[in-house]
C-alpha cells in the first residue's frame, strides 16, 4: 500500500511517499479501514519532529497522521475518527489504517469525507472544552484564542450555538472570516492587547499557549474557567485570581465523535478547510500548514 513516512525524526523534508509500505495488522479491539482521507494536526509536527518519542514504542518506517475518514474493510460502513500511532493506530496518511474500536464513530452523511477528515481531533477538543470542561451557558462570556484555527473556527460555532458572547484573538486579515462564524468581538493579536480591551469573562479557551495563558487571568472574572490546549496553566495564579486552570488532553473517543456528528447532521456546526492535498504531495501540505496558518484544516485526499 502507499504510505506517508519517516524514517528518521526531523522537519518536513524527511517525509516519504513509500508506495510498498506494509497493510496494517489488526488484533482484539482493532480494525482495519480503508482511508478515503485524512487530515494534519499540530500533534503530527510534534511526532515528526520526536517530541513525544518516548510515547512510541515502534520503530521506524513510521506511517503520519492520526485524524481520518473512510470505510471499514470488513463491513463497508463509513467511519471517521483517529488513527494515530499514540493512540493505538497505524497513522492515518495511508491508503489502510489500524484504528482501536474506542476511536472511531459512524461518520456525519450529510458531508464529505474530506470534510469528515478534517474534524475528528478539533472537533473532539472543542466539545470536551466548552461541555465537558466549561459548562458554556447562554448569556455566558467567552474569549476563544486563535479563532481563525482548526480548533478555534469549531469553537466559535460551538459557543454561538449554547447562546454565549464570543470574542477571539486572530490576524487582522481574519477577522471577518471569524465573524462570518458567529464572533461577536474580534481582537487583533498583532496590535492589540486583548487582556487590556475585555474583562469580566466567564471562560477562555486557549489553543496558542506561551504568554497568552498568563494574560488570560486577567479577563476573568472569579469563578472563571480557563482552558488551554498548551499544557496545564499556572496553578498560583490561578488561586490567586480565584478561577479553575485546566490543561486539556483531548480525547477523540466514540462518545465526542458521536456528538460531533450530531451536530455537524443537524447543520449546528460546519466543517472549515482551507486546502485539499493529494497523499503524494503530503510533503508540500505540511508545509502548507506550517507556513500559511491556514483558516480551518488542511486535508489530504487519499481516495
Amino acid at each position: 500500500m502507499k504510505a506517508v513516512q519517516i524514517n528518521k525524526y526531523g522537519e518536513v523534508d524527511v517525509l516519504q511517499v513509500n508506495n510498498n509500505a506494509e497493510k496494517p495488522i489488526i488484533s482484539e479491539g482493532q480494525v482495519l479501514i480503508e482511508v478515503y482521507a485524512a487530515s494534519i494536526n499540530p500533534f503530527d509536527f510534534a511526532v515528526l519532529k520526536g517530541y513525544v518519542q518516548k510515547f512510541i514504542s515502534q520503530g521506524f518506517p513510521l506511517t503520519m497522521g492520526g485524524d481520518f475518514s473512510g470505510k471499514k474493510v470488513d463491513t463497508g460502513e463509513e467511519v471517521y475518527g483517529t488513527a494515530i500511532i499514540l493512540g493505538g493506530g497505524s497513522g492515518s496518511l495511508a491508503e489502510f489504517a489500524r484504528v482501536s474500536t474506542d476511536k472511531i464513530a459512524v461518520k456525519p452523511k450529510n458531508i464529505s469525507f474530506e470534510e469528515a477528515a478534517s474534524l475528528p481531533l478539533v472537533g473532539s477538543s472543542a466539545i470536551q472544552a466548552l461541555e465537558d470542561h466549561i459548562n458554556l451557558q447562554p448569556g455566558q462570556k467567552i474569549l476563544i484564542h486563535g479563532g481563525a484555527g482548526g480548533i478555534g473556527s469549531l469553537a466559535i460555532q460551538l459557543a454561538k450555538l449554547k447562546g454565549a458572547y464570543v470574542a477571539t484573538t486572530v490576524s487582522n486579515k481574519d477577522k471577518e472570516y471569524v465573524k462570518s462564524l458567529g464572533a461577536d468581538e474580534t481582537i487583533d493579536y498583532k496590535n492589540e492587547r486583548f487582556e487590556s480591551l475585555i474583562n469580566n469573562y466567564d471562560a477562555v479557551f486557549d489553543t496558542v499557549g506561551g504568554e497568552v495563558v498568563e494574560k488570560s487571568f486577567l479577563v476573568l472574572k472569579a469563578g472563571g474557567v480557563l482552558v488551554s490546549m498548551k499544557g496545564q496553566p499556572d496553578e498560583e495564579l490561578a488561586k490567586k485570581y480565584g478561577v479553575t486552570a485546566i490543561g486539556q488532553n483531548s480525547k477523540t473517543n466514540t462518545q465526542h465523535l458521536d456528538r460531533l456528528r450530531e451536530l455537524v447532521e443537524q447543520g449546528k456546526i460546519k466543517p472549515q478547510i482551507d486546502k485539499i492535498f493529494p497523499l503524494d504531495q503530503a510533503k508540500e501540505a505540511f508545509l502548507y500548514k506550517e507556513k500559511s496558518h491556514p483558516r480551518g484544516k488542511v486535508v489530504i485526499k487519499v481516495k
